[in-house]
């Protein structure tokens, strides 16, 4: 089967919507060229929108967004279930790199599995739905305690030792911190044998509609199926599935 065919208005009208979301108000001539449309289209479509109720325009020409798509989105995230909409995301993820894929919320100072998909190999990582982990050296944890506000960040770390439970786990706080900080500058947390040896792990944090972290996706590689000269594609597959299970939360990635 071919790949089907978008209907253009629809693209045209969530563009106009989203470009507009991420201003408090818009001219008509930026929000034309936010959108990368003609002046005389999107008019069109901002009166439509004005109909339906999910804009207005005010004296000064400038046109917003109402509460109305908040409200849409509002009836449908109560019927939103994190596990069960992320759950065919991480089995494709699962398949094209063929390895255990663990969805995990933050539950207090720990990480909590709430989704796991089986590696194909008999070879596997032993964890299960349910499960705690540590915050301070896995890669599910270090992408909640990096993606934290500050003073929330300071008071885990508090109530926490940084107790070793291989060789390679992080004992000093200033050596994570510096990691924390390269976690949010890049987008991705490691875990290089630092919970469980032989084992290594990448994570990529999962947004809400309110820009916040509410889960984090890892693959779990045994570090003898790793092939380090992979790791740009192994990244940008994690970071893919995590922003598309991102955009089903109501996430809208800025610039």
């Amino acid at each position: 089967m071919g790949q089907i065919k978008t209907i253009s208005a629809v693209e045209r009208t969530f563009t106009i919507l989203e470009k507009l979301s991420l201003v408090s108000s818009s001219s008509l001539e930026d929000l034309a060229r936010a959108s990368h449309l003609a002046k005389p289209t999107v008019y069109r479509f901002l009166q439509t929108l004005r109909e339906l109720g999910y804009v207005r325009k005010d004296e000064g020409d400038r046109w917003f967004l109402t509460m109305k798509l908040f409200s849409v989105g509002s009836r449908a995230l109560d019927h939103i279930q994190l596990p069960v909409v992320a759950k065919p995301i991480c089995e494709e993820l699962s398949r094209s790199l063929g390895e255990t894929v663990h969805l995990g919320i933050l539950d207090e100072d720990e990480a909590l599995y709430v989704l796991k998909v089986e590696s194909r190999y008999t070879i596997r990582m032993y964890s299960r739905v349910g499960k705690h982990i540590p915050l301070y050296c896995t890669a599910i944890g270090k992408t909640f305690l990096a993606y934290m506000p500050e003073k929330d960040r300071e008071t885990i770390l508090s109530r926490l030792k940084l107790i070793p439970f291989t060789p390679h786990t992080i004992k000093e706080r200033e050596a994570l911190f510096k990691e924390l900080s390269e976690i949010c500058q890049y987008g991705y947390a490691r875990d290089q044998e630092e919970h469980e040896e032989g084992i290594t792990c990448i994570a990529a944090p999962i947004f809400d509609g309110s820009s916040t972290v509410v889960a984090a996706l890892s693959v779990s590689w045994p570090v003898f199926r790793f092939e380090p000269a992979e790791l740009g594609s192994y990244i940008g597959a994690i970071k893919k599935a995590a922003g598309e299970i991102s955009k089903i939360l109501g996430y809208i990635e800025k610039g």
